[in-house]
């Protein structure tokens, strides 16, 4: 089954003891999958995993919980993301970018800054845009109206809220489903699964957190992105090899990847 995680950390301090076991593992049951960088140095060492793995590709942005306290460091920051991008077709995109009101309410402004300055950048790079939203909906979706991206991009771990999803697709963005949509107490799951149509749809496990049931509280990895395929499958009375392969192909129509 070839099956493509398109958001996960390795980057992460989590897999710091036995990052490079990990990915030998993850190496038998995965085709391709995503590092995505949330902060500089997330960015740089996921960047150095993709160049080192040919089954690994990279994104780098600076995430809203990751920007500094002033605009100079920020415009230095993206700059350097900017550096690293810069005729590298290892990285994909620019992400995972956006805005979180849940875990940062004092800096609203200056991420909403972050957000478009680094639209403009992946515009200038001609490369689409990883999402991260939460408790910003409205924000979000009126940044990207007033600020289009060119080659558009992923609502990553995409909230299930519904006007969220309507407007995204109306955007023509692909939604990426993560571990939530197997919890229990996630309660209008199938009916947001039902209406992101079949090329428009993505899987990842945005480890090492959100493990999807049945491995909640463990560490997350890549290989449990299975189990993303296996929920979708079933809501969509499809086979879990139909939507590995639908969501595989959509994984490399957006971020350009030629096989």
């Amino acid at each position: 089954m070839k099956i493509f995680d398109n958001h996960a950390h390795l980057d992460d301090e989590k897999f710091n003891i036995d990052r490079e076991t990990i990915i030998k593992e993850i190496s038998n049951e995965v085709e391709y999958l995503i590092s995505a960088g949330y902060s500089l140095e997330g960015s740089k060492l996921a960047t150095k995993l993709a160049n080192k793995y040919d089954f690994i590709y990279a994104t780098c942005g600076i995430s809203p919980n990751d920007i500094p306290q002033t605009e100079e460091e920020l415009w230095i920051m993206i700059s350097e993301i900017k550096e690293l991008a810069h005729e590298n077709n290892k990285i994909v995109a620019i992400g995972e970018i956006g805005l979180d009101y849940y875990w940062n309410k004092e800096n609203k402004e200056l991420q909403k800054k972050a957000f478009i300055k680094q639209i403009e950048l992946a515009n200038e790079l001609n490369l689409p845009i990883v999402i991260h939203t939460r408790e910003a909906v409205m924000d979000t979706i009126e940044i990207l109206k007033q600020n289009p991206v060119k080659n558009k991009g992923v609502f990553h771990c995409c909230p299930l809220n519904r006007e969220l999803i309507k407007e995204a697709l109306k955007m023509e963005f692909y939604i990426s489903f993560a571990g939530p949509i197997t919890f229990k107490n996630s309660k209008n799951a199938d009916e947001i699964i039902e209406m992101v149509q079949n090329d428009r749809i993505l899987i990842e496990t945005d480890s090492p957190y959100l493990s999807p049931e049945p491995l909640r509280g463990k560490r997350n990895d890549p290989r449990n992105v299975k189990y993303i395929a296996q929920k979708i499958a079933k809501v969509k009375k499809m086979s879990v090899e139909e939507i590995a392969e639908i969501t595989n192909k959509n994984a490399r129509t957006i971020y350009n990847i030629k096989v």
